[in-house]
């Protein structure tokens, strides 16, 4: 095993979670066209925005050292997209590139091409447009997106969103805790909802509901959630934490934040608020959710069950040793131990599919075809990897009378990264035992 790292700000908001929360309407994300919303809400082209060095709003609150490491930023050094001419135009009266000179885009022979693909038999193209860079290379997020993440209502009775109330919004489990439940939402926590999954899939029996009455209502309840202190930032003294049923969501009634992949299933956002509760270190039944963001998965993990946080680190070994510790934690190819993996900050990801400074949970290994394969979940629920290195197809576990098969063939969010692929990608992975 390795050191523990000084500090980890390991985290991305989900941009499914943040463009519903943007729009105010929900959508069917395994719909292949689905990327086009994101990338009309998001204002940023799919390929770039899992990548901080694209200036990606999935990253807000964080820079890219010279180093190639990832340092929080202060909020006054937050900028607002300005919003330049060119976007007020109606560009469904553009029929052909020299119609762009006529909104004072010159020299149409130079412009250099950022993004073509071929879709259906239609070629679509970006295009780098100087005077558009020039307005938003130094800047972060548009005014919407910044309206989501950082405008907030603080007063005496706590901690709300714009636009946002706290609702209790159904049962704390629908039937039992399942590591497809927790699903992320617009903030940057992926290191805890990944170690909240990585708890429900190895060691189910760690979620749990905990609750007394505290009224004489049957709806007058509170839920207790036990942490204990690992050090370090995000981190509190050992407490019990008590916190409602009442969760976020904005005006439409949707959630905002961590949310159940079973509607009207609260457990994963009642984990999260009792969470953010302990951190921020207030009495409080409304915390503030944003301050969950980035974050160590594996601390996570410990701080929930209380065991020993270890750490392995992928540039020191070589794939083989790393699947061989994912196997030492595995029987019959799942993992028995809640374990969780972490990619570079910054890196090749463009086209992967795979997310930067993102934390995934390891389910588990796999030998398929002489191929060896390690088993991960995205919290999102979603965005899995292109290519060849992953496998598609159906790996059953130990013990399918309690855990269902895992199907890799669709869009969920599970995938099996062949380990070559897995050593290039993640930076390194860890558990708790």
């Amino acid at each position: 095993m390795d050191q523990a790292p000084k500090e980890m700000l390991i985290g991305v908001i989900n941009p499914y979670a943040l463009t519903e929360a943007i729009t105010g309407r929900k959508f069917d994300w395994k719909d292949a066209k689905s990327y086009q919303i994101i990338e009309q809400a998001l204002e940023k082209n799919y390929a770039e925005l899992f990548d901080i060095k694209f200036n990606s709003p999935l990253y807000a609150g964080l820079q890219l050292a010279k180093d190639n490491t990832i340092t929080t930023m202060k909020m006054e050094d937050i900028k607002v997209r300005a919003v330049d001419k060119l976007e007020t135009i109606n560009f469904s009266t553009i029929k052909n590139l020299r119609d762009l000179s006529n909104f004072g885009v010159k020299d149409l022979d130079g412009i250099s091409v950022k993004n073509a693909r071929l879709d259906r038999g239609e070629v679509k193209v970006v295009l780098n447009v100087p005077k558009l860079n020039n307005t938003i290379s130094n800047t972060i997020l548009s005014p919407a997106i910044r309206e989501i993440l950082f405008n907030t209502q603080n007063s005496n009775t706590g901690w709300t969103p714009a636009n946002c109330s706290w609702s209790d919004r159904g049962n704390f489990f629908n039937d039992v805790t399942e590591f497809n439940d927790p699903i992320q939402g617009a903030v940057g926590n992926c290191y805890f909802i990944s170690a909240i999954v990585a708890l429900a899939w190895a060691t189910p029996y760690a979620i749990q509901h905990k609750v007394r009455a505290t009224g004489v209502g049957e709806t007058e309840r509170a839920n207790a959630v036990q942490f204990y202190t690992k050090g370090g930032g995000k981190d509190a003294a050992t407490k019990l934490i008590e916190v409602t049923d009442n969760t976020i969501v904005n005006n439409y009634s949707n959630p905002i934040y961590c949310r159940s992949n079973d509607a009207g299933e609260i457990w994963p956002a009642v984990y999260e608020k009792a969470f953010a509760k302990w951190i921020n270190n207030t009495n409080d039944d409304k915390p503030d959710i944003t301050k969950t963001a980035y974050g160590d998965p594996v601390k996570a993990i410990a701080q929930l069950n209380n065991k020993t946080p270890l750490y392995y680190y992928t540039n020191t070994r070589t794939a083989d040793q790393l699947y061989g510790i994912v196997r030492e934690n595995s029987m019959s190819m799942k993992t028995i131990h809640p374990m969780v993996a972490w990619t570079y900050g910054s890196g090749d990801y463009s086209g992967s599919n795979i997310v930067a400074n993102h934390a995934y949970t390891i389910l588990g290994w796999a030998l398929i075809n002489n191929k060896s394969y390690i088993i991960l979940r995205n919290p999102w629920g979603v965005t899995e990897p292109n290519g060849l290195n992953s496998y598609q197809g159906l790996i059953s576990f130990f013990d399918n009378s309690f855990w269902r098969p895992i199907n890799m063939i669709g869009n969920d969010g599970v995938f099996a990264l062949e380990i070559n692929a897995f050593k290039y990608y993640f930076a390194g992975m860890g558990v708790a035992k």
